[in-house]
């Protein structure tokens, strides 16, 4: 981050906020402050980092929980390292076993579609490797909040009413402790009210004091285990017990004089690296901001066909991320975008609900990290009297034999939470992230290019009315999109269709670091319940 314009224009509706000797941002203000307790307690980023994943988990149920996955990137000590610590389908988890209990195609709810949860994993392995304070003070916030309870906030009441809504609806028996735990009194709880989860709490103290193993391989693996016998699943303790996150290198593309980072594959970070690389290769759009948004929108969607067809677990993938990120691919795809919208289709390289947090500590370490059930409450599948709320990542497999995606026993799926991280000639700028479902990359290539190319200061860019793509030419911009740029993108070919609800365009999170002084710059969202916590 450097002190000129480029990071700090006019002022927008809410202004960054700044620091300097550490920094916490992320979608919930009690997950805020558990990062900063930790920080101030004299852990690191990666130290906060972990107090404030668990702490969500308490306070953002709706989005995350004991039984999500993970991703972090992680600079620290001068260096980028990565974490992906995304479960695998069950070793019994086939083609043929999903359709032989009655499904043509991978359920959204229930036990099929859950695989190994990688949270509680994630945050032993990340605490091990690089955390200065013990494992059990990191989670001790969450006990907290989880045994004395907390004042539900409007956001979280609002997503929790729609979960009790849809699973309402379902004959399914093993939804039952769902309704036991998240609506014991037949509803979800209103905005203001205070909430307690000591199943929950009880679950992180047995996580906190085995750094995870009871998770894995103590009695949680087994209550998890019997619970998937009962009802028909095929998730087992052999499945818990031989998970490992995976540390990996990550990926990058080069664009306006920055290195732009991301998971590689099984996440979808690579839709956003594609993205910035076709508008790295087109130029600079000018002060015409009818063609900045179109060829924004058309290399987003370029990128994000190819990772529909293409992604998957990498030793999977059909064209490597190399092929995917090449110039001479990435030329050829650019050299596609003209004056009207794409029908996009995917080019072939080969030749012959989500929580997001970041943290930042005095010493420039800093974190982006990543946590989700997927959608909302995930599989709507709660293990009896643990708090442990379970993912459906599975459903994002197919079962059919021939995509790139195909469900297979120990294999990791296409995965939408992707955290992402900005370095300059070999410094750390800092962590972004927007969570969101299939709006995360297109919420990176928005954000990054409102920073770099626009200049808008963190909170700036996080501000700017967001637009997403959904299929073929249709585009759904927020409210209050402005009206003339809707009108001058629909005369160029897009469908334009203007959505109310602005919680379906994501939710980010900024914190950027000047090379210089070391002043921390934040930016929260404002579409959710957000805070920026600066020291």
């Amino acid at each position: 981050m450097q002190h000129d314009a480029h990071y700090y224009p006019s002022p927008s509706r809410r202004m960054a906020t700044f620091g300097s000797r550490g920094m916490v941002a992320t979608s919930q203000p009690l997950g805020a402050q558990a990062g900063m307790q930790i920080l101030q307690q004299g852990g690191n980023a990666v130290d906060a980092a972990i107090a404030t994943a668990a702490a969500l988990t308490v306070v953002e149920p709706t989005s995350n929980g004991l039984g999500s996955d993970a991703f972090a990137i992680v600079w620290i000590d001068g260096k980028l390292h990565g974490l992906n610590a995304s479960g695998p389908a069950p070793r019994a988890a086939t083609i043929e076993a999903v359709r032989a209990l009655g499904h043509e195609r991978m359920p959204e709810q229930g036990v099929v579609p859950v695989t190994v949860p990688g949270a509680p994993a994630a945050w032993a392995a990340l605490s091990e490797r690089f955390g200065k304070l013990p494992f059990t003070d990191l989670l001790a916030p969450a006990i907290a909040l989880a045994e004395e309870g907390f004042p539900v906030s409007p956001t979280v009441n609002r997503m929790w009413e729609e979960a009790f809504e849809a699973y309402r609806g379902s004959d399914d028996p093993a939804l039952k402790p769902w309704f036991d735990a998240f609506a014991p009194d037949g509803r979800a709880p209103r905005p203001g009210e205070r909430w307690a989860a000591p199943d929950h709490g009880r679950t992180l103290r047995a996580i906190a004091a085995t750094n995870g193993e009871a998770f894995y391989r103590g009695e949680l693996a087994e209550r998890i285990d019997a619970f998937f016998r009962e009802h028909g699943g095929l998730l087992r303790r052999e499945d818990l017990a031989t998970f490992e996150p995976e540390w990996v290198e990550p990926i990058r593309t080069r664009y306006r004089g920055h290195d732009i980072w991301e998971i590689p594959p099984n996440g979808s970070g690579l839709i956003a690296l594609q993205a910035l690389g076709l508008l790295e290769r087109l130029g600079e759009a000018g002060r015409d901001p009818v063609e900045t948004l179109h060829w924004r929108i058309e290399a987003t969607k370029l990128g994000y066909v190819d990772g529909l067809r293409y992604i998957t677990e990498r030793e999977a993938m059909g064209p490597s991320v190399e092929q995917l990120l090449a110039d001479d691919y990435l030329q050829a795809r650019a050299a596609l975008i003209d004056e009207q919208a794409l029908d996009p289709v995917h080019g072939n390289p080969i030749k012959g609900g989500t929580v997001y947090l970041a943290t930042a500590d005095g010493d420039g370490n800093m974190v982006s990290f990543i946590q989700s059930n997927y959608k909302g409450f995930g599989s709507g599948i709660v293990v009896p009297g643990t708090g442990i709320s379970l993912q459906n990542r599975g459903w994002a497999f197919s079962l059919d034999p021939g995509h790139a995606n195909a469900l297979a026993p120990g294999k990791r799926t296409y995965h939408t939470i992707i955290p992402g991280f900005i370095t300059r000639d070999g410094t750390a700028v800092g962590p972004f992230g927007v969570m969101g479902g299939y709006m995360q990359p297109q919420g990176h290539v928005q954000v990054i290019t409102a920073m770099l190319d626009d200049r808008l200061n963190p909170q700036a860019a996080l501000d700017m009315p967001r637009w997403k793509w959904t299929r073929g030419r249709t585009v759904e911009v927020e409210p209050h999109f402005p009206d003339h740029l809707a009108q001058a993108l629909a005369r160029r070919g897009h469908h334009i269709v203007k959505r109310a609800d602005s919680l379906s365009f994501g939710r980010g999170q900024v914190i950027l670091r000047d090379r210089d002084s070391g002043v921390l710059c934040g930016g929260t969202e404002p579409r959710t319940d957000g805070a920026v916590l600066a020291w």
